[in-house]
């Protein structure tokens, strides 16, 4: 094996074995760590210094994703001001390796008079951080995965995974579903699919492009220019979708054919796939790659109202 796999994988194993270590270490202290934040009435507010910091602002992500509100402060701009953004009904969270860091036990008396809910993570129970805690989450014999055992590696990781369950848990208690995700991730490809429908990216039809199955070629040609998609819509006398023209279709068969008399009858793709208006547009991607077609008629209680395609739905960012 290269010697610089080697090391690295080693790495890996260091970290893997400290996760191992605090995974075995949750307790009731998780619980009630939990319970504090699904109790909180304001916001879940995480505070770090250095690397810790910016762990903690990818756990307070992660669970304001998830459903709970929560945010990062830093500590140092803490200290010229921005404390008055903590208010009594929040829970906040202190990351602390040493549970000494200067920053963050300087802004703790401020906290308690403030009134908020102090909770903690650290690998030192005797520690300042640790002694001013509601709750505070020790994480022991933590060895770090740097070959100098001095840069946080292993213990930021550990910190951010118990974060992460942290995150995953309260919102599964909460109800938070995939609807709720979308709604949190507006432009994220996922957002996207899980909030994005059919009749959003369509192309709306116009009643005056809509044919009969006895329509000429002719009057067929008349509504495939004044729609703005490649197919047209045959209807039955109530206005219901029974088959579609494209614009290929009138291609291919027009040469020889005398427009004004003959009928599409012999064009019509009759009781084609198609989507409702409920339906998602990840939806409609996955029918159109199923049938191999790159558009497809959108429906309301039978009626045609518009197209949507392929390409549309890629354009917007919407993948399978």
């Amino acid at each position: 094996m290269n010697q610089h796999v080697r090391m690295g994988k080693e790495v890996f194993e260091k970290e893997i074995e400290v996760l191992s270590s605090v995974k075995n270490q949750l307790n009731d202290t998780f619980d009630k760590m939990l319970q504090e934040i699904m109790n909180c009435k304001g916001k879940v507010i995480f505070i770090g210094m250095g690397k810790s910091g910016h762990v903690a602002k990818k756990i307070a992500a992660s669970m304001a994703s998830l459903g709970t509100c929560s945010v990062c402060m830093h500590p140092g701009e803490c200290m010229h001001g921005d404390l008055g953004m903590i208010q009594k009904q929040d829970v906040v969270v202190l990351i602390s390796y040493s549970g000494e860091s200067d920053e963050i036990v300087r802004i703790i008396p401020s906290i308690n008079i403030i009134g908020a809910t102090i909770l903690g993570i650290t690998s030192n129970g005797d520690s300042t951080l640790a002694k001013s805690c509601k709750v505070v989450q020790v994480m022991e014999n933590v060895k770090e995965a740097c070959h100098l055992g001095l840069a946080p590696t292993s213990s930021t990781t550990a910190v951010m995974v118990y974060g992460d369950a942290l995150s995953v848990v309260a919102s599964r208690l909460k109800g938070f579903g995939k609807d709720d995700f979308g709604v949190f991730h507006p432009a994220g490809s996922l957002g996207k699919k899980l909030i994005t429908r059919s009749v959003d990216l369509m192309r709306a039809f116009k009643t005056e492009t809509f044919v009969k199955e006895n329509a000429t070629i002719l009057q067929a040609i008349e509504a495939m220019i004044n729609t703005d998609t490649d197919m047209i819509a045959v209807v039955n006398d109530e206005d219901k979708l029974i088959g579609i023209v494209t614009n290929g279709d009138l291609k291919k068969y027009m040469p020889g054919k005398d427009i004004n008399k003959e009928t599409i009858q012999n064009l019509v793709h009759y009781y084609p796939v198609f989507v409702d208006i409920s339906s998602m547009a990840i939806e409609a991607l996955q029918i159109m790659e199923d049938k191999h077609v790159h558009a497809v008629p959108v429906v309301n209680e039978d009626k045609p109202v518009g197209v949507i395609e392929r390409r549309e739905i890629l354009k917007y960012g919407i993948y399978l």
